[in-house]
């Protein structure tokens, strides 16, 4: 039995979805739909049952899943323990969008080039997914945000960057009271569904500001190019760059002392991908040492982003 169609079964039965198990394994939905026929014809039974596009375990599909976590975790076990003296084999990574930009391409070229025959899979998502995910045994490591709540002690923490939140305002308005700007200005909030926008939250709520709601968004990036627009403010974590290129916005602190967003790698204690985790936590390591510096607080560019700070 190949071990990569039971990983593509528990993906389409967590996602309810053919499609989207296909967008995180790098598949078409045929090639998804290929290998869960041939893993029915397999067990002899349906697995799955398909109404329109949704897609749900049948009883036997059911019965297998937890099973069928524990027999992919046992063969990812084996090949750590046959490769013991080795760095090689699979690894698979969980990132929030900014780390998979700012943080991960820079550690994994470090990583490819250390272990050239490493295989790498990238789950992109938000910090809890990726949580979920990495409790479920689909991934070996995720770079995400700090959890609001205390970690199990079989998995470990490590920060990578503290990124400071601060207020995005458009350039013209670089001399402006932030106070002043979150009341007369639209807000355009960090999704509060995401661990990164609660403490934005935590913040506005800790002073008694009620800013101007207008838009809430998940993506960063989204948000910064609407700010450059002169579509409104926001306050934000000041991620590790790449930023979208043209931006024209300012950064300015906020008043009552910096709150961070902590940006880390989390791995369970005893991860069959040890080796190849560990190379990539030095990597990561290396990387912030390296490129972190005192920006500027302007974003301006036309090229490319130019970042200074106050």
């Amino acid at each position: 039995m190949e071990t990569r169609f039971l990983e593509t079964f528990l993906l389409v039965a967590e996602h309810g979805s053919l499609a989207e198990a296909a967008r995180r394994l790098g598949l078409t939905p045929a090639a998804v739909a290929q290998r869960m026929q041939a893993l029915e014809d397999e067990f002899g039974v349906p697995l799955l049952s398909r109404t329109g596009r949704a897609v749900q375990p049948t009883s036997a599909g059911h019965a297998i899943v937890e099973q069928s976590r524990r027999v992919i975790s046992d063969i990812r076990q084996l090949r750590s323990l046959a490769t013991t003296d080795a760095a090689s084999g699979e690894l698979r990574i969980g990132a929030i969008s900014t780390a998979l930009t700012g943080l991960l391409p820079r550690a994994l070229r470090k990583l490819v080039d250390e272990v050239p025959q490493v295989e790498v899979f990238i789950l992109p998502g938000t910090s809890a997914q990726l949580f979920s995910a990495l409790n479920e045994n689909h991934i070996d490591a995720a770079l995400l945000v700090r959890p609001p709540f205390e970690m199990p002690k079989t998995i470990e923490w490590q920060t990578l960057r503290a990124e400071p939140l601060m207020l995005l305002a458009p350039a013209d308005l670089a001399h402006e009271d932030p106070v002043t700007l979150l009341a007369t200005k639209p807000f355009i909030r960090y999704d509060r569904n995401n661990w990164g926008g609660r403490l934005a939250e935590k913040w506005l709520q800790s002073h008694n500001i009620r800013p101007r709601e207008w838009l809430e968004l998940d993506q960063l990036e989204a948000i910064a190019v609407m700010v450059s627009n002169g579509l409104g403010v926001s306050i934000l974590p000041d991620w590790a760059p790449p930023w979208p290129t043209g931006v024209d916005a300012v950064r300015l602190p906020l008043p009552g002392g910096p709150v961070f967003r902590e940006i880390g790698i989390i791995t369970p204690r005893n991860a069959s991908a040890r080796r190849l985790v560990q190379l990539l936590i030095d990597a990561l390591h290396e990387g912030v040492k390296t490129s972190d510096s005192k920006p500027e607080n302007t974003i301006r560019n036309d090229d490319q982003i130019g970042v200074r700070l106050c």
